[in-house]
């Protein structure tokens, strides 16, 4: 029986969406260097929430710092 060409892909599991998206913030901060997470937020392709889960798991890893001058939080690879 041939798939339906209307049938939804399946959703990535939580886990594996906040790994994926580690991923992708630690090459956007590989690129860009330190960087405010609002920004971050705005330039990824992702939920804010993904995004704030991934950060987490960087610096839980050790992989990231995350600074906050003039209440700007911002976050760099660890280098």
């Amino acid at each position: 029986m041939a798939p339906q060409p209307n049938a939804a892909a399946p959703e990535i599991a939580m886990p594996e969406r906040v790994g994926l998206t580690a991923g992708n913030v630690w090459h956007y901060l590989a690129e860009n260097d330190a960087t405010p997470v609002a920004k971050l937020i705005r330039e990824l392709p992702e939920e804010e929430k993904i995004i704030q889960r991934s950060i987490g798991w960087l610096a839980q890893e050790g992989k990231i710092t995350l600074d906050t001058v003039d209440r700007v939080e911002t976050i760099a690879l660890k280098g």
